[in-house]
């Protein structure tokens, strides 16, 4: 009973993953500070140039954007609090902010896996009925996809959180740089059953469904492909080759992290279990704007041209402020010949 009591009386939690790094923690955080801001500006210009532009509301950038909004939100929800914890002499977070972020990183992963379902449906749909696409996705269906994508995953995150908050805990140290779900439940003192069966339940489903979308509607794809002219290859290459290269590289960060925390990973060197814990949630809000920027003609040509048009305004700008220059020492050489 005793042991009862007192896990109720824990009102924070300690990261034990983090180490003494001494003077390069400002290092740490110089870098981290400008990965982030890289990131929120990256997807920031992307989101604007998406919803300004007109030529742009089209169902692939829409889901685009949502993408991008998600990726906002999944770095905001673990870079300011790693750049706290970098300057932190002390590794700790209160209970309820510790939740929070469990609730935070949990919806995006979850939210990353549908949208990219449904960009690849929406990519299916663009490559095999081309005629009747616009018919086929109109706004609304996007809407609803949309909707899709992130409204069951926050239902099936917010139950996670509340089954893990009402856990009688018998410790308050985690062994991550940030709040892990599983990490808590290992610390419950009994009755983590209900739990582990609704993690493992809802992590399956959160997976296996869009993967299995993705897997059907690629193999309709390369079918078609195979069978198609070579201007249907071109546009399903061009089109397809950022959404395959961002699945690859978030299923690798989310593998990884699933595996360090189900298996004993002591063998790993901790600096890369570490880098490989956060890989997920900080390479990917990064590597999708820059892929899909690059790679997208439209937005690359669009971003293109306001960069363009902001230097050559920038130049204007110091043009007239030269002009004006000139023109107020002309004045005031004319002003001193006259009282002369």
């Amino acid at each position: 009973m005793e042991i009862i009591r007192n896990s109720t009386q824990f009102s924070y939690f300690t990261l034990g993953a983090y180490v003494d790094t001494q003077m390069f923690k400002y290092l740490y955080f110089m870098i981290i500070l400008s990965l982030y801001v890289f990131t929120v500006g990256s997807n920031v210009l992307l989101i604007v140039v998406i919803c300004v532009n007109r030529s742009l509301h089209e169902p692939m950038y829409m889901f685009l954007c949502s993408l991008f909004v998600n990726e906002l939100y999944g770095s905001t929800g673990l870079f300011p609090f790693l750049l706290l914890q970098i300057l932190s002499d002390v590794h700790t977070v209160s209970a309820p902010l510790c939740f929070l972020q469990v609730f935070c990183i949990y919806l995006y992963a979850s939210v990353e896996f549908s949208n990219l379902a449904a960009m690849s449906y929406d990519r299916y749909m663009s490559i095999c009925y081309p005629l009747q696409y616009h018919t086929l996705m109109m706004s609304n269906k996007v809407a609803l996809l949309i909707a899709v994508t992130w409204i069951p995953p926050l239902l099936a995150v917010c139950v996670t959180t509340c089954l893990s908050a009402s856990l009688q805990l018998c410790g308050n140290v985690i062994n991550k740089v940030y709040c892990n779900n599983h990490s808590i439940i290992i610390l419950g003192c009994h009755g983590t059953t209900v739990n582990n069966l609704y993690e493992l339940t809802a992590a399956s489903v959160t997976v296996c469904v869009p993967l299995s979308v993705i897997l059907y509607t690629y193999t309709r794809i390369l079918k078609i492909c195979f069978s198609g002219s070579k201007q249907t290859r071109q546009k399903a290459v061009s089109t397809c080759t950022p959404h395959l290269a961002s699945l690859l590289n978030f299923s690798f960060g989310v593998s990884f992290e699933i595996l360090q925390s189900r298996f004993d990973m002591s063998h790993v060197p901790n600096m890369l279990r570490i880098f490989l814990s956060v890989y997920f949630l900080t390479c990917q809000p990064l590597f999708n704007p820059v892929m899909y920027g690059l790679n997208m003609s439209k937005i690359r040509t669009i971003c293109k041209n306001l960069l363009l048009g902001y230097v050559g305004k920038s130049r204007i700008l110091i043009k007239i402020v030269q002009i004006e220059k000139q023109e107020i020492n002309y004045t005031d050489m004319k002003n001193e010949r006259f009282y002369i």
